[in-house]
Parts: C-alpha cells; structure tokens; sequence
C-alpha cells in the first residue's frame, strides 16, 4: 500500500514537465550548491525568453488562436476581437514602409491606389448624377427611377427612363396599299399621338413671350403688345420634331409692337430723329472713344448668338444670329426691344449679312439653307442650296451687282448665286478645307478668302482661279477677317491667339511690324473689328472679355469682362462711335458706352 502511495505522489503529467523543465547544468549547480564544493556561480542559457505580451493575455489564449504572421491572407479559425486588436510584437524595420493602418470609430482606412483618370471619370459620374446616396446602398425598387449599374470598369448610378405608356397603332393588312387598315408595319405611329397632351396652355404661353424675346413682365408694362396668336395646329406646337420643321415656302416672321408703321406711314426701316446724333449716311464719323460700362441688354434669343450686323449706312438697327434657329431685328434707340422675329431654319443660323441699303439680308443655317429676307416686311423672298452647310456669306458691294452673293461652304467651295434666277452661276474650287471668311477688297474687284486649311487665298470676282496663295508653315486657320475703314488692311484672327494683319493691295503681305496679342481665342472663331476711324483694334475672346489695341502701336490700352462665354461678334456704331454692340454664347447682345 504504502509502494503504490509513492508512485501517485512521485507522478507527474506531462504539462508540468514541460512548464518546469530540468537540465543537467541546473542538477549540476544543485549538485554542487548541497555539497558545498565551490562557490563560483556557473552561467546558464535560456531558450525561452519572456516575450513583450501584454499582461492581460495568458500565454494559454496566445496558444490557442495562433499570432498570424505577417504574410496571411485569410483567418483559417475564429480569433477574438481582443487578439486582433494586441499591439504589433517585434521591434520595428526601419527600412518598411510606415505602417498605413488608421482606425477610427466606424472603420478602419488604407492607403488605395487608384489612377487619375478613374478617379476623375468617377467624380464626374457623381457630379453630373447629383446623387448623395452611397452606391452600394442604392436599390432599384419599383418607381424610384435610380438603377445601380458598372460599365467601363466603373460603377455609377443612372436614372431609368421612363417606360412609354402609349400604345402603338395596328400593323395593318399587308394587302391593304392606303385609307383604313393599311399596312403600315414597324412604322406604325402611336394611337394617341395627336400632340395636345404635351402642351398645355402655360407651354403655349411661355412659348409666344419666347418669340417676342420678352418676360411675362414686359408684355404688362405698356411697351408693346403682339399681334398674332398661335393656332391650335400650329407647327410649332406639334409633339412630333418633324411636323415641327420649317419646309422651304412656310417661312414667316413675328412683329413685335402695336403698328407696322407710325401716324406718318413710316416702317422701322426709317432713322428716327435723335438729339445730338447725326444718322446721315455721309457723314463724317466723330473721334472714337472707348467704352466703359454696360448702358443695355438685349435678351430674347434663347441660346447663343453667333452673329450681329448694324444697318448699313444709318446703324438704328440691328441683326442677330442665333442657335437657336431665329434670326432677330433689334431697336437700336428708342425702348431698345426686339422688333421683328424672322422664323425659317431648322438649324442654328451660322451668319447674316445686309445688302448695300440695309432693305434684304441673306441669312445662312446649318440646315444647308440660305435664306433672302426683306427687312421691313420680313418675308422670305428666295431659298438656295447647294447640298453643303454654308458657313459665311457676303453680297457684292457693287452698287450694279446686288443680285449676286457669295457663300462659302464646309465641302471646301465659295458658291456665287444670283438672287433673281436662284441659280449657281459660279464655283471656286481650290481650298482644302472648309471657308470660313469672305472679303471683297480691291473696290471689289478682287475678294480673299480663308480656309480651315491654314491658308489665305485671293481671287478675282467672277473667275475662278487662284491669284494669290499664301500658306506658312507656322501659320494657323483664320476663322474671321476683317477689313479696315480705310481698305488698306486686314485684320485677321488668327487660331493660335494672335492677330494677323495683311494688307489689302496688289500683292496682300503680312505686315510683320504689326501683330496683337494678349487674348485667348483658341478654338473659336471670334469675330475682329475696326473703329470707323481706324484708331482702334478690338476682339472678344473665349474667356468673354473684350479686348482693344491702339492699331498704331499695337499696345492693349483696355480690357473688360463683357460675357458669361465666349464673345463671337463685336460691331462698333458708325455714328456714336463711343458705343460698342457685343454678343456672346450666353445668349445675350450687349450694348456698351
């Protein structure tokens, strides 16, 4: 009994064996301690250091979930929040990266490599969606009109668009060829398609104060009332764009005001008397003087202005073209308003231009329609096409010949018509590029031309061979030219934000003593412009500032913010040479002094 009481107290489990582990140097040392044989203490080695672990963990928890080494990528078993959470153990590398693990209260941050592009096609994608919502939060449910979806390697939200609830009309027989039941296939139109539905009495209201280029609040205060009304099957009010276009013979124009002519008789066409301004034609223009502030703004057209021509000879009147496919006439004096409103192109209107006396103009659209208008009853008097989009014209200063136009065209020709038959009478061929300019210089015997193919070209009228080229290699496109007062210069806009002058005589050199700078006009056709006493050189640019040089030293003696966008048409007043009419992309003509 008393061998097998021995044996239980001398037994030990293996966990005790290892947590008190024995070694001959130790039994050795207290060997030598009992005998008392030497007093010198024998140094030992410890192959289990004490390691930096907090004391709050037991060696047993670290045992039991494992410290994952630094190359893991994923948890084979559950370890607690407490153990991912312990302090990095080890001394630091120097040499690493500094570590990039932030943490925070809702999450924790990395660094994230993500290219620019991507970053900035996202950003654009949240700013053009206008959506708060966190993508993956966003669920497509029945009506909320909010789809989540990822193209391009790039997720981002996308409004649905609403199904079309109309149904279509029977395909018809196919035996049947026309009236009831014809077979009209895949092609068949929309059973409640009668366009009444889509305009309501405030559509049509706001669409008549859009064509007198007016608010609601200007047809109140006395100014003026329009004289028409839009009919139930109006074009213009059809829900289909194509009922809405403008075939050649349905031309028309708005009137704006009480009476086509005053208790005299007298249309708009006549100068009215103004205190200490001398309208007549011969006269003299005054000592130029340049503006400083904004005395008007003509608002009507609703979408950018690409053109304004004054009333040749008197300049009471204005022209406008805009993108929005109208052509307007504008009060210079008086109460200023839109006077008359001329409706014929489908397209935005590219330029305009007057005849000598101001009584036609021709108009040109990217509808590949010119259009001759009378001013003052504003009918259309004759439409020609040639198949191409015409993008400038000009009618021939001589007094005999102004029947006969010029229009330059995208498909690289200047077409000559002669308004009394409608026919081409004559093509001049040579550019490599679309025409942007046409200018009569010469006392008209001659006329120059530029090209989006970075060159200047003279003719002679009426035949069509090239009397002078002139194409460098530094040269850039000259998309609007301009001539002097005095016809000895042009002043040409040139695309690499300069201006050009050329002279106007024999031999059409560039006058290097002369060049303008200072602007920004890259990409846009800017329209440049003298003063009547050729003192001045000014110029809008793509920033909607206006700029004016002293042509004879070249200096830029003013600048101003004139626009909210880019400035294309700049006319100075040929009487009141102080005033200066300017018209932007912003969809408004400004009047400054």
């Amino acid at each position: 009994m008393s061998s097998t009481l021995n044996t239980l107290v001398n037994y030990s489990s293996d966990s005790d064996s290892d947590a008190e582990p024995s070694s001959p140097v130790s039994n050795k040392k207290q060997k030598t301690s009992h005998d008392q044989t030497t007093d010198t203490p024998i140094l030992t080695a410890d192959s289990a250091p004490a390691t930096a672990l907090s004391s709050t963990t037991s060696t047993t928890s670290v045992a039991l979930y494992n410290l994952l080494p630094s190359t893991a990528t994923q948890l084979t078993h559950n370890v607690p929040y407490a153990a991912l959470a312990l302090p990095v153990v080890g001394p630091e590398n120097p040499l690493a990266a500094s570590q990039a693990l932030q943490r925070g209260q809702v999450g924790t941050a990395t660094d994230f490599a993500m290219s620019e592009a991507e970053f900035r096609n996202q950003m654009r994608r949240f700013n053009d969606a206008q959506i708060k919502q966190v993508a993956q939060q966003v669920t497509r449910t029945a009506g909320s009109g909010i789809e989540y979806i990822d193209d391009d390697g790039g997720a981002h939200l996308k409004a649905i668009k609403a199904k079309d609830k109309r149904k279509r009309k029977a395909a018809g027989d196919v035996s049947v060829v026309e009236g009831d039941g014809a077979y009209e296939g895949p092609w068949a139109g929309y059973a409640s398609d009668d366009g009444d539905a889509f305009w309501d009495s405030a559509a049509k209201e706001a669409l008549m104060l859009q064509e007198m280029g007016e608010d609601a609040g200007a047809a109140d205060d006395g100014q003026g009332v329009v004289d028409w009304t839009l009919e139930a099957n109006d074009p213009l009010l059809s829900s289909n764009p194509k009922s809405r276009l403008i075939t050649p013979g349905a031309e028309r124009s708005v009137f704006h005001g009480k009476s086509e002519r005053d208790y005299l008789g007298r249309s708009y066409m006549w100068p009215p008397t103004i205190e200490g301004v001398d309208l007549n034609p011969n006269a003299d223009p005054p000592s130029t003087f340049l503006p400083k502030r904004c005395i008007h703004t003509y608002k009507g057209h609703t979408k950018g202005v690409n053109a304004i021509r004054l009333l040749p000879g008197t300049g009471h009147l204005l022209l406008s073209a805009s993108m929005d496919n109208k052509v307007k006439l504008w009060d210079v004096y008086n109460d200023r308003r839109v006077l008359r409103t001329f409706l014929g192109h489908n397209k935005a209107v590219r330029d305009v231009t007057f005849n000598n006396d101001g009584r036609q103009f021709i108009s040109a659209s990217f509808d590949k329609y010119c259009k001759l208008w009378d001013t003052e009853t504003g009918q259309c008097v004759a439409t020609f096409t040639s198949g191409a989009v015409p993008l400038c014209v000009k009618f021939n200063p001589d007094v005999d010949k102004q029947h006969v136009f010029l229009a330059g065209q995208q498909d690289k020709k200047i077409v000559q018509y002669d308004t009394r038959s409608g026919e081409v009478i004559q093509e001049y061929n040579e550019h490599l590029g679309a025409v942007n300019s046409i200018t009569f210089v010469d006392h008209n015997r001659r006329f120059v031309t530029t090209s989006d193919d970075k060159s200047l070209r003279a003719w002679e009228y009426d035949i069509p061979v090239v009397i002078k080229y002139i194409a460098e290699p530094h040269m850039h496109s000259m998309p609007a030219v301009s001539k002097s007062p005095n016809d000895k210069w042009l002043a040409c806009q040139s695309l690499d934000n300069q201006i050009l002058i050329y002279s106007a005589t024999d031999k059409f050199r560039a006058n290097r003593k002369k060049n303008f700078r200072g602007h920004l006009v890259a990409g846009y056709g800017c329209q440049v412009n003298f003063s009547p006493d050729c003192q001045y050189l000014m110029s809008g640019d793509s920033t909607g500032s206006m700029f004016f040089w002293d042509f004879k030293s070249c200096k830029l003696v003013k600048k101003f913010k004139a626009h909210d966008k880019v400035v294309m048409g700049c006319e100075w007043h040929p009487h009141e040479t102080s005033k200066v009419f300017t018209c932007s992309w912003d969809g408004t003509i400004k009047l400054w002094d």
